[in-house]
C-alpha cells in the first residue's frame, strides 16, 4: 500500500489525483491527512494512518514528504516518495532539511521540477548523496508541484514501486 501526505497549503483531497493515477496502473494507495504547523506535530498523525508500517510505501508532496521522511529516519518503511521535497525556503539556501536523511535506511524516490523555489536543483542533487538508496529525477521548467508531469511522475512511482516489491 502507497500512502501520500499533502503539502502545507492542502489536504488529503490534493493527493487524490496521485492516488487515483497510481490505482490505474494497479497500485493500491490512500491519502494522509496531516495538521498544519510545525514538521516534527505530525510524525504521530502520519504513523497512526499507515497500516502494516514496515511493508508501506511511503510519502507525499512537499511538507507531507518532509513528514514521511523524518519518520522514515525514525523507523524505516519499504520505500519512502519525495514529491517536491521542501529541501529549504525560498531564498534561504543555507538552512536545508537534511539533518535526518543519512538515517533513512529504505529506497527512496525523489520527483522534483528544476524551477522549484523551494529546492534549488544543484543543492538537490548534492543533497541526495546524504541517502543511503536514492533515485532521482528532475523535470526542466517545472516548479513546486508535479502536476503539469503527472503521468510521468505517475509511471516513474509506479516503476519504483514495483522494483521494490521485485527486491522485498
Amino acid at each position: 500500500m502507497i500512502y501520500l501526505a499533502h503539502g502545507a497549503s492542502g489536504d488529503a483531497t490534493s493527493m487524490a489525483p496521485y492516488v487515483d493515477g497510481l490505482a490505474q496502473r494497479g497500485l493500491g494507495g490512500t491519502t494522509v491527512q496531516l495538521p498544519r504547523g510545525a514538521a516534527e506535530r505530525a510524525l504521530d498523525a502520519y504513523r497512526a494512518q499507515v497500516d502494516d508500517y514496515q511493508h508501506a510505501v511511503i510519502g507525499g508532496h512537499s511538507f507531507g514528504g518532509r513528514v514521511a521522511s523524518m519518520l522514515a529516519a525514525q523507523d524505516p518503511p519499504r520505500a519512502l516518495l519525495l514529491l517536491s521535497y521542501p529541501l529549504h525556503r525560498p531564498g534561504r539556501l543555507d538552512e536545508l532539511r537534511t539533518d535526518h536523511w543519512p538515517a533513512i535506511m529504505c529506497p527512496v524516490l525523489l520527483l522534483s521540477g528544476e524551477s522549484d523555489p523551494f529546492a534549488r536543483i544543484d543543492l538537490l542533487r548534492e543533497a541526495v548523496r546524504l541517502l543511503q538508496t536514492a533515485e532521482l529525477h528532475t523535470y526542466p521548467g517545472v516548479g513546486h508541484g508535479l502536476r503539469s508531469v503527472l503521468d510521468d511522475a505517475l509511471d516513474r512511482i509506479t516503476t519504483f514501486v514495483e522494483g521494490q516489491a521485485a527486491i522485498a
